[in-house]
């Protein structure tokens, strides 16, 4: 199972040639822990795992890894267990927000229907703390179940904030920290964990990790309204759908006309896209689209400050590359 990290023409690429072979014993623990007795786990967890998605997650772990000067051999196992929490997320999110296309191919949901698709995230997320278990570190258990905990309770709360077009900047962020880049900040994490750092050592790889994972958030949201379907491998303009009220459409909100605004309500409330050409014009003119990037580059600009506090080498230039190429990111 080749590793899917990133198409030729992504900014980012070069960044990651580092842990390519890392990359590859990784992809070597996933195959050998996706063994099971029962057919359609193995079948639904192959599918979605070998989808061609960027596996920002365990390349953010073995960077900081190499960072570090960490070879410790278990970070290739966490590595996996980082992904195999992403995936079960990606299977229950996709299930809840009735998503039909990701990464260009049907979700899991749509091809193999809603109850195998949770049955299997199940199966991944205690498959993922099987493995924890056997890193044997307490620490490293704390770092995930926290996690793992903080991604469900940021799932909640986007739930709960579904069509409400008065949601807030302050509650958005809160939602997308807990739901996408704490799994960022815990990966990041992890590595001076296995590298015996201190405490403080620790920290500025977890801003690092909360940063970019943010920053990698807000632009995906920007692409919702701004990219192109083929491109992004989704349907723009499910967010709308789905009732997500997202940071580009908050500042349109702030700052767009009253009719404008009454428009993007309406859509909000009723989770129609009908007038998605007509929204998309209104996020753009009303700067709405400036404005998310504008906050997504400072957090890459934050994350690229923790960076640059680690020591000098070529794994931390390759953090630094890693951030500053978020903001060129069109799929």
């Amino acid at each position: 199972m080749p590793a899917p990290i990133l198409s030729s023409n992504d900014p980012t690429l070069h960044a990651l040639d580092l842990i390519r072979p890392d990359m590859a014993l990784v992809d070597a623990v996933i195959d050998d822990r996706l063994t099971t007795d029962v057919p359609l786990v193995r079948e639904v967890s192959r599918y979605i795992i070998s989808s061609g998605g960027k596996r920002l997650r365990p390349a953010l772990l073995l960077l900081m890894s190499g960072a570090l000067g960490s070879q410790d051999p278990r970070r290739h196992t966490l590595s996996a267990v980082v992904e195999f929490i992403h995936t079960a997320t990606l299977l229950h999110d996709d299930v809840v927000d009735e998503s039909t296309l990701r990464r260009g191919k049907e979700t899991a949901n749509e091809r193999f229907g809603n109850a195998a698709s949770v049955l299997v995230g199940d199966f991944l997320y205690s498959r993922a703390f099987q493995m924890m278990v056997d890193v044997n570190d307490m620490r490293v258990m704390q770092i995930l179940s926290e996690a793992t905990n903080i991604i469900a309770e940021g799932e909640v709360m986007q739930l709960m904030n579904m069509h409400d077009a008065s949601l807030s900047e302050a509650d958005y962020l809160r939602v997308i920290r807990s739901k996408t880049a704490k799994l960022f900040e815990a990966s990041a994490r992890l590595a001076p964990v296995l590298a015996g750092s201190n405490t403080q050592t620790e920290q500025l790889c977890a801003t690092y990790g909360q940063a970019l994972g943010t920053a990698f958030q807000v632009i995906d949201d920007v692409l919702d309204y701004e990219g192109d379907s083929e491109v992004l491998g989704k349907n723009l303009g499910d967010d709308l759908r789905e009732g997500k009220v997202t940071l580009p459409v908050i500042c349109a909100l702030r700052t767009g006309s009253e009719g404008d605004r009454a428009l993007l309500e309406a859509a909000i409330t009723q989770g129609d896209k009908t007038d998605l050409v007509d929204i998309i014009r209104i996020i753009r003119d009303s700067g709405g689209l400036d404005m998310a990037r504008a906050a997504a580059h400072a957090e890459a600009q934050r994350a690229m400050e923790a960076a640059r506090a680690l020591p000098d080498n070529a794994f931390s230039s390759a953090l630094l590359q890693l951030a500053a190429g978020l903001l060129g990111r069109r799929s």
